[in-house]
């Protein structure tokens, strides 16, 4: 769809040129650059015109700090400091303990021991030991009454010290002079006392570094005495039960008869292996002995020579033996010269058979010895298996006597390891109750010296400060109320009286308006309440125009004024408006300038030009060569680019595109999109449309309003069939105005615009 207006007369050849201004009053009194921002200049210049309300009082505040800080007392700071290190000894820890390793003290054991300083026990021994209440200084009631203090205590600021304690006002007094701290990513605290006495600082930090450490050595030496103490009574009451359960254990075994042996055994289990031992050897002596009778019975029967130990080891055997021996030498020799039948030889013969005869009744003999010994032997075993089973039955019918035996000995014996190692303990407990072997947890690293140098008022830091402070205040000050009285509004100018409101007709003379070429707007709608010039008064102010003028200050508050008015209450409903007519393009152009200068001033607002031949939008940007919408289309720049600023207000602008674009990039869809996102970021979008001629109607008309610039001959009945047209196209309104905006040097003297 295409909007075609047809102007009733020609364009006027000569542009106004848009940035031209009237030289602004006598008296101006900005806060605010032609931008929007503060103007410094301006703020200064107020600043040097009340330099006295500046000067005097910081002057002052110079003069009663330097006699402050001279008049108040110095205080001198002394500090000490003490390393936190463990210093116990590795030889005077338990036993069982001097093969582990101490872990390092953390950083919460040594805050720890910062606590331990600020004690109130230890307060209580250093304000006693120095004689601290003893001084006006840390009592004030020494120094007698005081009536501000006393006053300020009635109304709740400070506390009466004649309502306290002795007591409490020197800790009071002591703790308010008194820090301690532990020094970042170390073991080392250091301790500070103040005073108005310089050696007496110097002292307490000191005592106090002094006391802590006896302070530890002390609860040490009361831990091992408590310690010894208890282990005491507890040794005494174990001594009495290691007696009684060793006398139970001796009165049990006497009656059940459980008397123990040598190895720590009782007497029935020593007899018993006693038995078992000789029934052992028993068993093999039978064994033995009728193996050997066996054996020599086998070498009789079979004739064989008898070669056992027990044949070899026989006195008599042995010399039968020997006669043998001599006998078969005899035999042998006498066989060389006698034959057989000789006499000698049967008599030789006849004595070696008898000897064989005699060894072998020897040999028997010695086997019925062996077969003796075997019986022997058996019946031995037999009695000592009797005597085994006996001392069995006996040892088991004592076994039940013998695990209560076990259970008294085992409870005498815990309670006499006990015993031993509380006596252990007893010992090591006795030992460091001595000072010398109990050191404390730190040691004196750096002891206090007394100082020369006041610690407090810190006279320089404190003037300084306090002049500075009153400068700032007194120059902020006054600058505040330059800013507010810049700002604030101010009342409007009378009416001129000569100059009355003047109401340009709603129809002029004209030729009548042409059918639009698009059929989508003939049909005749019922036409909505339009807003008309005749509905607006047009009062026009006597104060000439300046920058970054306000609604209330305007230099022409005529019908550009009121529909700016109208636009900014409608809010949100008035956030889209096209400015569009049958004027000049440059008319139209400054109308939709001027209209969003004025909205400016309560609002952001920006300009959208979709003319593209207007010189009036190059004239006041800030950036005339900047990129348009055609350019964002084609993709060849962004947002940031395309957009500028006015030169002359906050307004800003959005060109079409640089001298040669092509219009047909206006006709993309991507266009509405660019709208639409400039609708979310600005409270009120202008879209500068001209005569709208070959702009797609959805552009301009959805969700918006539109703000009719007509030619000057345009006649009222063509202006009421615009405005129909119009409202029928899309717009949600239509504010026709009466005459095209002049620019300033057509304007009639006296009246400013605020056009440019």
């Amino acid at each position: 769809m295409r909007l075609a207006f047809w102007r009733a007369g020609k364009d006027k050849p000569a542009m106004r040129r848009a940035m031209a201004r009237p030289a602004p009053s006598a008296q101006r009194p900005v806060a605010a650059s032609e931008s929007g921002d503060l103007d410094l200049h301006a703020l200064g210049h107020a600043l040097m015109r009340k330099r006295s309300w500046i000067i005097v009082p910081t002057v002052l505040a110079l003069i009663a700090s330097l006699a402050a800080v001279n008049m108040i007392t110095p205080r001198y700071k002394s500090e000490a400091r003490i390393l936190v290190d463990g210093r116990e000894n590795i030889f005077l820890r338990p036993t069982g303990e001097r093969n582990d390793e101490r872990t390092a003290l953390d950083a919460e054991a040594v805050t720890s021991q910062v606590q331990l300083l600020q004690s109130r026990d230890l307060a209580r021994e250093i304000i006693k030991k120095n004689k601290l209440a003893e001084l006006p200084e840390f009592d004030p009631v020494l120094r007698g009454f005081s009536p501000i203090k006393s006053l300020l205590a009635l109304i709740g600021i400070g506390r009466d010290p004649f309502s306290l304690t002795p007591e409490e006002r020197v800790l009071e007094a002591y703790y308010e002079r008194f820090t301690a701290y532990a020094v970042d990513k170390s073991r080392v605290i250091v301790v500070e006392f103040q005073s108005r006495d310089p050696e007496l600082a110097a002292r307490v930090a000191n005592s106090i570094a002094e006391g802590y450490l006896v302070l530890q050595q002390d609860a040490r030496q009361d831990q091992a005495k408590a310690a010894g103490q208890w282990l005491s009574g507890k040794i005494d009451d174990l001594r009495k039960k290691v007696s009684e359960a060793e006398s139970r254990v001796e009165d049990f075994r006497s009656k059940s008869s459980l008397f123990v042996g040598t190895n720590n055994t009782t007497l029935s289990n020593q007899q018993m292996g006693e038995l078992n031992t000789q029934l052992n050897n028993a068993r093999a002596l039978k064994s033995d002995a009728e193996s050997k009778a066996r054996l020599i019975k086998e070498m009789l029967q079979s004739g064989r020579p008898i070669e056992a130990s027990e044949m070899l080891n026989s006195e008599s055997i042995r010399r039968m033996s020997e006669q043998r021996v001599t006998l078969r030498a005899q035999l042998a020799e006498q066989s060389s010269t006698l034959l057989d039948g000789h006499p000698r030889i049967k008599e030789l013969k006849a004595q070696l058979g008898d000897l064989d005869r005699q060894l072998r009744e020897e040999a028997s003999k010695i086997s019925r010895s062996l077969e003796n010994d075997a019986r022997l032997a058996a019946s031995r075993v037999d009695g000592l298996r009797d005597s085994l089973e006996q001392l069995k039955k006996q040892a088991t019918s004592s076994n039940g006597q013998d695990v209560q035996l076990r259970a008294l000995e085992r409870e005498a014996k815990a309670q006499r390891e006990l015993l031993e190692s509380y006596l252990a303990k007893y010992r090591e407990a006795t030992a460091r109750e001595n000072i010398e072997a109990a050191p404390a947890d730190g040691r004196i690293i750096s002891r206090a010296t007394v100082s020369n140098t006041p610690a407090y008022p810190k006279k320089l830091p404190i003037v300084l400060i306090a002049t500075l402070a009153t400068l700032l205040l007194t120059s902020g000050a006054i600058a505040t109320g330059e800013l507010l009285r810049m700002t604030a509004p101010q009342a409007r100018d009378a009416v001129s009286p000569k100059v009355a409101p003047e109401h340009a007709p709603a129809i002029a003379s004209a030729a009548p308006l042409e059918p639009v070429r698009a059929p989508a707007i003939v049909p005749q709608l019922p036409a909505p309440s339009t807003v008309e010039a005749d509905d607006i008064a047009a009062p026009v102010l006597s104060e000439p125009w300046i920058d970054a003028p306000r609604m209330d200050h305007l230099a022409e508050a005529g019908e550009i004024g009121q529909v700016a008015d109208v636009l900014v209450s409608a809010g949100a409903a008035a956030r889209k408006v096209t400015v569009l007519g049958t004027a000049s393009s440059e008319t139209i152009t400054l109308t939709a300038l001027t209209l969003a200068r004025l909205i400016a001033q309560q609002a952001k607002v920006v300009v959208v030009d979709l003319v593209g031949s207007s010189s009036t939008i190059t004239a006041v940007s800030v950036d005339p060569a900047a990129p348009g919408l055609a350019d964002l289309m084609q993709g060849e720049a962004s947002f940031a680019q395309i957009i500028t600023k006015d030169r002359h207000s906050r307004v800003q602008l959005v060109s079409a595109g640089r001298p040669g674009f092509d219009r047909a990039q206006l006709q993309s869809p991507r266009l509405t999109l660019a709208i639409d996102a400039l609708l979310r970021v600005y409270d009120h979008v202008l879209l500068d449309a001209g005569t709208a001629s070959d702009l797609p109607a959805e552009l301009l008309t959805s969700q918006g309003r539109a703000v009719v610039v007509p030619d000057a001959s345009m006649a009222s009945d063509a202006r009421k069939l615009m405005c129909d047209q119009l409202k029928a196209v899309g717009f949600s309104e239509v504010i026709m105005l009466s005459k095209p905006c002049q620019a300033p040097d057509a304007v009639e003297p006296g009246a400013g615009v605020v056009a440019a």
